[in-house]
C-alpha cells in the first residue's frame, strides 16, 4: 500500500468518526429516518443533581466509638456501604462523599433525578449497623445511709398514719389516689383486676389467703415487703386449687434501698466493617427456623476468638440498628469466625436481612442532620444557560481561528466540531460502560475548558508552521516540521494539566471531581484531534495547489517578502 493510499484510508476514518460522533451527539439529523433516529437517540448523557434536580442528603456518623487513627478508615468503609447501597436501589450515579462540619464527621449523599425524599432517607436508613457488646456490670451510685433510714422511716410513719384513716371508715379509694406510691394502681384507688395466684410477693397473698380476711375487708396491720409497707384490702377470691384468683386492692408506701448493681452490654470494637459475608442456614434438615450465618473478615475472626475467649459463661449480645435481636452465653472460644444470628426469623425475613447484612453493613451509625431538594426546574434552566455560554464560547474561538489562520484555521474548526461531538459523544455512551460520566456544572466548565485547550495545541503547531514557511520551507514540509517541534510543548502542557485533575479527583470531593474527570477526558481528546485528526486532514487535503496561494495560510516566505 502506497503512502498516498495510507493517507486516503486514514482520512476515510476521519470522516466516519466524524459522521460517527456527530449522530450520536446529534440525532436530531436523521430525525426523518425513525428507526435510525430512535437507535442513535438511545445513548442519554447523564445529568448531575445540579442540572437534572434530585436530592441531597446530609447524615451526621457517630465516630465516638472509634480510635481516632482509623477515623477516615471508619468513614471511607461508611462511604463504601451507602455507595452499594443505593446502586442496588438502581439510582444512576449518586455522589456519595465524606467531608468535615465543625470537628463533626459528615456523610453527603446526592441522589440525581430522585423526586421523593422519603423514599431517599428510607433508602439510606435501611443499611444495618451491626454491632457485637459484651456483658459488664455496671456499678451503680450508692446512697448514704443515713439518708435510707430515714426516708424508710419516714414512709413507714405515713403508712401507720393512713392505716388509721382506713380503720376509721375514711374512703380507701381517695386515700390510695393521694398516698399511693404504686404508679400501676393508684389511679384506680389502689384497685387490681383478677389475678391469679402467685402472681403477687408472698407476703401480699399470705394476708388475702391465710389471714381469714373477708371479701371488702381491710387488713388490720401494714405488711412490709420488699417493695415497702402495703395497707392491703382483698375485694374478692373465686377458684379453687391453683386456678384461684383474686382481686384486690392496696396503698403503696415505698422501701428505699441501696440500687443493684447493673448488667449492662458495652461495645467489643468487633461491628459490621468487619463482616465478609451473611447467609441463611437451617438448624438440620426438614422443618426448621432458617438461621442467619455471618462470616467475618480477618481482621473480625481475630476480635470475635478475642471477644469469645474471656467471655465464657456470659453473654455476648448482637445488636441490629442499635437493637438487641440476640444474646447468646458464650459456651467455647469461637477461632474460625463465623457466628449465627437467631430471631425466630421467617425464610423470607433471614433472606431479607441477610441481604441488607450484604450490601453493607455499616462500621458507624448515622443520624440525619440536613435534607434538601433540588426541583428540575431550576437545573434546566442552569443546563440551558451553561449550553449557550458553551455555544457562544466556540463559535467565537471558530471565528477567530478563521481571521486569524485563514484556512488552517478553517480546518482546525473542523477539528474542533469533530471534537465536541467526540465529547458528547463519551458523555452518552459511558452509560453503557461500568464508568459512567455524570455532567454537572462544574463538568461542563471543564469541557468549554478543555475546547480552549484543544485549540491551543492548534495554535503551537500553527505557529510552528508559519516559522518554519518563513524559513523558506514548502507548506508540506514546514506543516510537518510543526507538528513534529510543537508536540513536546504540547504534550508538556497537557500532562501538567491532566497530574492537576488527577490530584483534584484523589483529594477533592463531589463537584470538584466531576470537574476534574471531564477536564482529564477534554484533554486526552483535544491531543488526539489536534494532533491525529487535524494532522490527517492537512495532509489530505493541501498540496502544491497552496504554493501559489499563501495569503490562505496568512504568511509569506522570507525571499518572497524582499
Amino acid at each position: 500500500m502506497s503512502n498516498r493510499q495510507k493517507l486516503r484510508l486514514k482520512f476515510s476514518l476521519v470522516i466516519v468518526l466524524a459522521i460517527f460522533a456527530g449522530l450520536i451527539a446529534y440525532p436530531q439529523a436523521v430525525s426523518k429516518v425513525p428507526r435510525l433516529f430512535d437507535f442513535l437517540n438511545k445513548p442519554k448523557i447523564n445529568l448531575g443533581l445540579d442540572l437534572q434536580g434530585g436530592i441531597h442528603l446530609e447524615y451526621k456518623a457517630d465516630t465516638s466509638q472509634v480510635d481516632g487513627a482509623k477515623t477516615a478508615e471508619a468513614m471511607q468503609a461508611v462511604q463504601d456501604v451507602i455507595e452499594r447501597r443505593v446502586n442496588a436501589f438502581g439510582v444512576a450515579e449518586p455522589v456519595v462523599y465524606t467531608t468535615k462540619s465543625g470537628g463533626e464527621q459528615r456523610l453527603v449523599v446526592e441522589l440525581a433525578g430522585v423526586k421523593d425524599i422519603n423514599e431517599a432517607k428510607k433508602m439510606i436508613s435501611e443499611t444495618p449497623f451491626l454491632e457485637f457488646k459484651e456483658e459488664k456490670q455496671a456499678e451503680a451510685e450508692k446512697i448514704p445511709e443515713e439518708l435510707i433510714t430515714s426516708t424508710n422511716e419516714k414512709n413507714k410513719a405515713k403508712a401507720e398514719e393512713v392505716l388509721k384513716k382506713v380503720l376509721a371508715g375514711e374512703d380507701f379509694a381517695q386515700l390510695a389516689k393521694d398516698n399511693s406510691q404504686d404508679p400501676g394502681s393508684k389511679d384506680n384507688g389502689g384497685e387490681y383486676d383478677f389475678q391469679k395466684k402467685g402472681s403477687f410477693v408472698a407476703e401480699y397473698e399470705d394476708v388475702i389467703f391465710n389471714k381469714d380476711l373477708k371479701d371488702g375487708e381491710v387488713f388490720p396491720n401494714l405488711v412490709e415487703t420488699s417493695f415497702g409497707w402495703h395497707i392491703i384490702k382483698r375485694i374478692e377470691v373465686r377458684g379453687e386449687g391453683d386456678e384461684q384468683e383474686f382481686k384486690s386492692a392496696h396503698i403503696l408506701f415505698s422501701k428505699m434501698t441501696q440500687p443493684q448493681p447493673k448488667m449492662d452490654f458495652v461495645s467489643t470494637g468487633l461491628s459490621g466493617k468487619n463482616l465478609e459475608s451473611a447467609s441463611v442456614q437451617f438448624k438440620s434438615q426438614g422443618l426448621s427456623e432458617p438461621e442467619v450465618s455471618l462470616k467475618f473478615d480477618d481482621e473480625g475472626t481475630k476480635l470475635f476468638a478475642e471477644v469469645t475467649k474471656k467471655n465464657i459463661g456470659k453473654r455476648v449480645a448482637i445488636y441490629l440498628d442499635g437493637e438487641i435481636i440476640t444474646a447468646p452465653t458464650v459456651q467455647s472460644e469461637i477461632l474460625n469466625g463465623e457466628a449465627v444470628v437467631t430471631g425466630n426469623y421467617t425464610i423470607e425475613e433471614a433472606k431479607d436481612l441477610v441481604k441488607r447484612l450484604n450490601e453493607g453493613a455499616l462500621p458507624v451509625p448515622i443520624s440525619l442532620v440536613g435534607q434538601q431538594s433540588v426541583e428540575a426546574t431550576l437545573g434546566q434552566v442552569s443546563l440551558e444557560k451553561s449550553l449557550k455560554a458553551g455555544m457562544i464560547g466556540l463559535l467565537l474561538v471558530i471565528i477567530f481561528m478563521l481571521l486569524y489562520y485563514r484556512f488552517l484555521g478553517l480546518i482546525a474548526s473542523f477539528s474542533l466540531l469533530i471534537y465536541s461531538a467526540l465529547m458528547i459523544t463519551i458523555f452518552k455512551l459511558s452509560g453503557f460502560t461500568p464508568w459512567q460520566i455524570t455532567l454537572t456544572l462544574p463538568g461542563i466548565a471543564g469541557f468549554v475548558l478543555s475546547i480552549g485547550m484543544a485549540v491551543d495545541a492548534n495554535i503551537l503547531i500553527f505557529e510552528r508552521t508559519k516559522e518554519e514557511v518563513r524559513k523558506g520551507r514548502n507548506i508540506l514540509s514546514a506543516i510537518e516540521e510543526g507538528f513534529k517541534r510543537a508536540w513536546t510543548s504540547i504534550l508538556d502542557g497537557n500532562m501538567s494539566s491532566i497530574i492537576t485533575a488527577l490530584i483534584l479527583v484523589e483529594m477533592g470531593t463531589g463537584f470538584v471531581k466531576g470537574f476534574a474527570v471531564t477536564l482529564i477526558i477534554g484533554v486526552l481528546a483535544s491531543m488526539f484531534t489536534a494532533v491525529v485528526i487535524t494532522r490527517t486532514i492537512l495532509r489530505f487535503v493541501l498540496g502544491s495547489w497552496i504554493e501559489n496561494k499563501m495569503w490562505l495560510v496568512g504568511v509569506k516566505k522570507i525571499e518572497d517578502s524582499k
